[in-house]
Order: structure tokens, then C-alpha cells, then sequence
């Protein structure tokens, strides 16, 4: 059974910076990060491979997110520095066996969780 439980969500700064995680029950080939901005539609911010460790991100986030994950692919990890308003969202743990987590026209592919909320003050 599918379960992704996210945590580390909260208020922050612009500037600041926040970790969140994601406990995973059973195995994935590919995992990532989605968000929800107020206003906007469901967006994929990075991925991972579990295999190899190979990971992407969205335009917004290079250089600032970085995805990883534990030793025992039990964990999933966003590192969030250098914070923007814009990075306000709802964000979803993600993912899936065939494919990394994506999104297009809002629909996503990939199980997610329930969510942890970051909000980011100027």
C-alpha cells in the first residue's frame, strides 16, 4: 500500500530556508517534489531516480532546491534555500514505478501524500 507522509513545512523569510521530508512505505523507482501555489495549478519541482540518483528540477528552483534521498531509499528530502514568496505552495511528496513524477495542464502523474504547507513572507 501506497503511503507518503510529508513533514518540515512551515514559515519562513524570504531568504530562508526549510528542509522538508517525506516517509516512504514501499519501493519507487522514481520520486519527487510537487507544489501547489494559491491561484495556480499543481507543478512537479524536482525528481530522483532511486536507482542511480539522477535528479531534475523545475527552472523556478535550480541552483536553490536539491532533492535527495536516504541511504535505505526510506526518506525523501527537499532543501529549500534562498526562499521566495513565490516559493508559497502546498507541497506534495510524489511518486511512481514507470516514470518520474510529472505534471502538464495540472494533472499529475505519480501517488503523493497529503501535503505540508510552506509559506514564505517578504
Amino acid at each position: 500500500q501506497v503511503q507518503l507522509v510529508e513533514s518540515g513545512g512551515g514559515s519562513v523569510q524570504a531568504g530562508g530556508s526549510l528542509r522538508l521530508s517525506c516517509a516512504v512505505s514501499g519501493y519507487y523507482y522514481y520520486m519527487g517534489w510537487f507544489r501547489r501555489a494559491p491561484g495556480k495549478e499543481r507543478e512537479a519541482v524536482a525528481t530522483i531516480a532511486m536507482v542511480d540518483g539522477s535528479t531534475s528540477y523545475a527552472d523556478s528552483v535550480k541552483g536553490r532546491f536539491t532533492i535527495s534521498r536516504d541511504n535505505a531509499k526510506t526518506t525523501l528530502y527537499l532543501q529549500m534555500n534562498s526562499l521566495k514568496p513565490e516559493d508559497t505552495a502546498m507541497y506534495y511528496c510524489a511518486a511512481d514505478r514507470l516514470t518520474r513524477p510529472y505534471c502538464s495542464g495540472g494533472a499529475c502523474v505519480g501517488y503523493t501524500g497529503q501535503g505540508t504547507q510552506v509559506t514564505v513572507s517578504s
